[in-house]
């Protein structure tokens, strides 16, 4: 079972609790990070930069691009090559779950969202940066 997810949604996995755009989109995004969280399955990931299995239920998915506001496009594009580059992942690479947590918990500090994930309207409730923090600790980084 590949998913795709956009390079951000990698790190909102960490932190996410049901918050989101509509009751669809939680619905989504809540089995993705069930699959992300279950210790026992490990699965191929496409990394991109767009439209993701997430972005499938969101209400402001437009035709070719995020539609929320003016310029949530370009922010949501910024913050996927952000956290792209530094994971040292590539546009369109396929990893493994495994992989991709380890690399997310070696090079991501929970203070590294304030970059990141710089105006994210998540990013003021501190569970990703929680989320980050306990995905370190698990993987005892």
């Amino acid at each position: 079972m590949k998913k795709i997810l956009r390079g951000h949604h990698l790190l909102c996995t960490h932190g996410f609790k049901g918050m989101g755009y509509s009751p669809d989109f939680v619905d989504v995004m809540t089995g993705i990070v069930a699959d992300m969280r279950n210790e026992e399955t490990d699965f191929p990931i496409q990394v991109v930069q767009g439209f993701d299995d997430a972005c499938q239920a969101c209400p402001h998915k437009g035709s070719t691009q995020c539609s929320k506001s003016e310029d949530s496009n370009g922010h949501v594009l910024s913050m996927d090559g952000k956290v792209i580059s530094h994971l040292g992942l590539s546009a369109g690479g396929v990893y493994m779950k495994s992989e991709l947590l380890q690399r997310t918990a070696e090079r991501v500090r929970p203070g590294d969202l304030d970059y990141l994930c710089e105006g994210c309207s998540w990013l003021e409730f501190g569970v990703c940066k929680e989320g980050i923090g306990n995905l370190r600790e698990k993987q005892r980084v």
